[in-house]
């Protein structure tokens, strides 16, 4: 009854690999990077990519009352054609003046093909919010890392824009090896309910009245709008998770 990372705020790397970091969350909301000159206001619906006209779309709500963290856009400035693909803070700054906030609180790195570093089977020699990323060509079995786009997670002023959200989803309850409320497998049991690339996420227990996940204490193993939510038993002091339903914040129309 289980599937199967990322947050924003703490590390936890497992068996000493940078490769094998899991993210641990801390936070309550997080969100997809939007297009420059993007268009939002307060009415149901997509700004960008909206669903076929044969399906239906989802009805949202609008909620722009809790603290948001965004994402910066993706950064690809080198590639592993040299020693490295060297996607470090420093260059960055320099390449796209004003892009990046004074204090990122959280990074991620992908491939080309949106697969996630930690998944790539890479090792990957640095990987946080204060150098940026970096991946070594000598420490690659197959010789050369590919090649990374990496973003960063800010704090307001970056962002505080208007969103329309999902109603809640509760698919799964803790009483295997976790909750696990992924994005997968939402869009799977709720067909067309959920935009096409989410920008938010909120989690909250399903106990009234709800309790924000930043304020649970627990540690989430997954918590993404591109992921959804998973919280794993096997990560907690307790041995046990709360029970927890999710939304998603989306693009609205004009």
């Amino acid at each position: 009854m289980s599937e199967e990372k990322k947050s924003c705020l703490v590390f936890t790397c497992l068996s000493g690999s940078i490769k094998a970091c899991i993210a641990i969350v801390a936070g309550l909301v997080f969100v997809e990077p939007k297009e420059e000159n993007q268009i939002h206001s307060r009415s149901s619906g997509f700004s960008k990519r909206p669903p076929p006209e044969s399906l239906p779309e989802p009805e949202l709500d609008i909620y722009s009352s809790v603290p948001i963290q965004c994402w910066t856009q993706w950064f690809n400035s080198d590639n592993p054609t040299g020693d490295e693909d060297q996607e470090t803070l420093a260059r960055l700054r320099i390449q796209y003046p004003g892009k990046i906030c004074p204090i990122p609180v959280g990074i991620e790195a992908t491939n080309l093909f949106g697969i996630p570093a930690d998944q790539t089977g890479d090792t990957i020699f640095q990987s946080d919010t204060t150098t940026g990323f970096i991946c070594r060509n000598g420490d690659q079995i197959s010789g050369e890392c590919n090649d990374y786009r990496v973003r960063f997670s800010c704090t307001p002023p970056y962002c505080a824009d208007t969103a329309c959200w999902t109603q809640w989803f509760d698919r799964d309850n803790p009483s295997g090896t976790g909750d696990w409320e992924t994005l997968q497998s939402l869009r799977r049991e709720n067909p067309d309910k959920i935009c096409e690339d989410p920008w938010y996420i909120e989690a909250v227990t399903v106990d009234s009245p709800s309790t924000p996940a930043i304020q649970t204490g627990e540690n989430f193993y997954v918590f993404s709008p591109t992921q959804g939510l998973v919280c794993r038993q096997e990560d907690q002091s307790s041995k046990t998770c709360l029970d927890y339903k999710v939304r998603f914040g989306c693009p609205c129309t004009k």
